[in-house]
């Protein structure tokens, strides 16, 4: 997979005409080699190679609101989860404490060698495997069949995505996990059935028998209320400010007098080893940072973080360092012990700003002002 901005773009403007039919064919998972109907957006926008904000406004300026709804609701979703995430970091927290107690026994081991006997998921686990990339129905039939059928545990399976897939984002993966398992609503799960995978596979694949279609939710567990939304303040104005990307989100800062911090210079960093992804997802992220720095002329830097960036700042006379700060997960842990000797200051884009005050609750009470936004984009 070619990792540039220009190839997100060129991605995007191969989906927009297929942008108002989407709700029509999302769901078929014709296979990797077969005919799309959904964007593969979902690497560039985790890295934000390309933003939310502007997909949704092009996909509005070719079909307006209506048609395309769908899919602009979709695109929200992860949103939605990031910003429910990051009201309640506990259930990351709790997620983490889970994982850190199990081990994967040889019935878990085979699964994530697709060596389970249920062929439509060990085809799955191997299409992961080999390309970083899910259907998003597959996702679901996936997890369900883990986690109902298989009975191995949520957080080994969610676990098992992120190391793996390309748009691996520490919110969406591990609370759509949650979600299947019926914990993150619940007393609602979702059931892989037969039928419907046959339906929707357009009859690649027909596990009748094979799955439990009547299993119960996992038992419910404690979900702390939301915290109010935690925004930081900006930058002072007039200082001499550097921008550390990292592959969280590469999206460029606003730039002064009105938009943002004036910036003297630009670095990224990534760490050199992250067991926890396979290659091919630290190659994505490596890649996807090299096209940023390239397009910002900025350097890489290299080697312990707090000196890297210390020096960095040396060099160039900097009085203070801006990050897009870190969604709430392992790219935000990386920062907890983070002293470069001089001022940090956070930054969250305006779209996150707008959109997670209203993740306090369920999906559909955030569905519910995406019309308002929406209008909003089609109007500037």
């Amino acid at each position: 997979m070619t990792v540039t901005r220009q190839h997100a773009l060129d991605a995007l403007d191969l989906f927009l005409p297929k942008a108002a039919n989407y709700a029509r064919y999302r769901n078929f998972d014709t296979g990797p080699d077969g005919p799309l109907h959904v964007s593969r957006l979902s690497p560039y926008l985790r890295t934000r190679l390309i933003n939310e904000e502007e997909v949704c406004t092009a996909v509005i300026a070719r079909h307006g609101i209506h048609a395309p709804e769908k899919f602009l609701q979709e695109v929200a979703w992860r949103t939605y989860w990031k910003g429910w995430l990051e009201l309640r970091p506990g259930v990351w927290d709790a997620c983490r404490e889970s994982l850190s107690s199990l081990q994967a026994d040889d019935d878990c081991q085979r699964a994530m060698r697709g060596e389970s006997g249920i062929d439509c998921f060990d085809a799955w686990c191997r299409e992961l495997l080999e390309t970083g990339y899910l259907h998003n129905h597959a996702r679901m039939w996936f997890a369900s069949i883990w986690i109902f059928t298989l009975r191995l545990p949520w957080e080994l399976g969610a676990d098992f995505f992120l190391r793996h897939l390309l748009d691996g984002d520490p919110a969406s993966n591990t609370l759509s996990w949650r979600w299947v398992a019926g914990l993150h609503t619940p007393g609602k799960h979702y059931l892989a059935r037969a039928e419907n995978i046959r339906t929707f596979t357009l009859g690649r694949f027909d596990p009748q028998g094979q799955l439990d279609e009547s299993a119960a939710p996992l038992p419910p567990d404690f979900i702390p209320a939301a915290n109010a939304p935690d925004f930081p303040k900006p930058p002072p104005s007039g200082a001499r400010l550097g921008h550390l990307l990292l592959p969280d989100d590469l999206s460029p800062l606003p730039s002064g007098p009105q938009g943002g911090p004036s910036l003297t210079a630009t670095a990224g960093w990534m760490p050199t080893a992250t067991a926890a992804l396979s290659e091919k997802v630290r190659r994505f992220l490596s890649d996807a940072l090299d096209d940023a720095l390239t397009r910002s002329r900025g350097e890489k830097l290299s080697g312990d973080l707090s000196s890297a960036a210390a020096d960095w700042a040396r060099r160039w006379g900097l009085e203070g360092i801006v990050i897009t700060r870190p969604t709430v997960g392992p790219w935000r842990e990386l920062l907890e012990n983070f002293d470069p000797g001089l001022p940090v200051y956070h930054h969250v884009s305006a779209w996150d700003r707008r959109l997670w005050p209203h993740a306090t609750a369920g999906y559909f009470r955030f569905r519910s002002q995406l019309p308002k936004i929406f209008n909003e984009i089609r109007s500037s």
